[in-house]
């Protein structure tokens, strides 16, 4: 099938990513502000006092190769650089949109003859069919999804709109019943307002 419609599921673990995601913005505007601050010409002490960057900075512009020459200090950094890649590997990969086919076809139950399927088409084919036939209905469009159905209708009279869904509704509901299809929820949702005009030209 060619059409198919894609879902996105909120991973929890998205919640995780976002908060990694916000914390490494807040360092990167406390870096900034620190730049800020420097151009503006405040003290180097006063804002060491106040950030402690200084410190930080000549702690690791003092580390020497046998500072971390040892076995144990190499395992350590190997092993947290692993788990940061695959802690953070994981988290990004939960927080892509996860895809799934939403349409499928409809499988009837068997009978002497074998098994029938019907197609997604079919079925919105016939619900566009009977909501188009209801009177104020100046369009439709189906569309079935995993065990439900979908019908968008535009009314030609804003007046009637209530009725008019609820007669879409019911007859999609009875156009599935008389095709020996089963019963299935039925979501009428409003997409447009078409008016009819009539035109005199001269």
């Amino acid at each position: 099938m060619l059409r198919q419609r894609l879902r996105s599921h909120t991973s929890p673990l998205a919640f995780a990513a976002r908060s990694l995601v916000v914390l490494l913005a807040l360092a990167l505007m406390w870096a900034g502000v620190v730049i800020l601050l420097l151009a503006t010409g405040v003290g180097q002490g006063t804002l060491d006092s106040i950030t402690g960057y200084r410190a930080a900075f000549d702690f690791l512009a003092g580390l020497e190769p046998e500072d971390v020459g040892g076995a144990t200090t190499r395992a350590i950094v190997a092993g947290a650089g692993v788990l940061a890649f695959l802690v953070f590997g994981y988290l990004a990969l939960r927080a892509l949109p996860r895809p799934y086919f939403a349409r499928h076809d409809l499988a009837l139950p068997n009978d002497r003859l074998g098994q029938l399927t019907v197609e997604p088409r079919a079925i919105e084919r016939l619900a566009e069919t009977a909501a188009s036939d209801q009177p104020g209905v100046a369009g439709a469009s189906g569309r079935y999804g995993t065990d439900e159905l979908a019908v968008g209708v535009a009314v030609r009279r804003a007046g009637d709109v209530a009725d008019t869904l609820g007669d879409v509704q019911s007859a999609v509901q009875d156009a599935l019943r008389r095709h020996g299809l089963p019963d299935m929820p039925v979501s009428v949702i409003l997409t447009g307002y078409q008016p009819k005009t009539n035109r005199e030209l001269n």
